[in-house]
């Protein structure tokens, strides 16, 4: 199934590819990093970096941007605030969080892929207050009290 996204490309995305699938099975498209400049983030630092673009997504739909799994491996680059969760009625630039949680500076240059992006569609939820809510048989367990036994 495919949808279509709209999109327009800023002064410093011209050049670079459009996100793209990288196999036929793939969930996450390639996000680009649009610097100028190499980009250096130091171990523990964080840096908004710019992909040139701007999107319009389908109505009920959502772009979830996550890290990818060879830069946290082989780096530690992930995104703090994973999966980040671009909205349909969001016009901005698409920007991405990255997070170097590993021991060396890294550097991000232009056109590397940084991020994934997956369209997902949204279920809206309706909050309905009740006096009780059904027992369940794992009840108020939580935070790792399945499995411990």
């Amino acid at each position: 199934m495919s949808v279509e996204i709209l999109v327009t490309r800023l002064p410093h995305g011209e050049g670079l590819p459009l996100p793209s699938y990288a196999t036929e099975g793939a969930a996450g498209m390639d996000l680009l990093a649009a610097v100028a400049e190499p980009l250096v983030i130091p171990p523990g630092g964080r840096a908004l970096v710019p992909t040139g673009l701007r999107i319009a997504l389908p109505h009920g739909h959502e772009l979830q941007v996550r890290p990818r799994s060879g830069l946290a491996l082989k780096h530690g680059i992930t995104m703090p605030n994973t999966p980040g969760t671009v909205d349909e009625d969001y016009r901005g630039e698409l920007q991405v969080i990255v997070l170097n949680a590993g021991s060396e500076p890294f550097t991000i240059e232009r056109g590397m892929r940084i991020a994934q992006a997956v369209v997902a569609p949204v279920t809206r939820g309706v909050w309905k207050e009740v006096v009780e809510l059904p027992d369940t048989t794992r009840g108020e367990g939580g935070f790792g009290s399945t499995g411990t036994r």
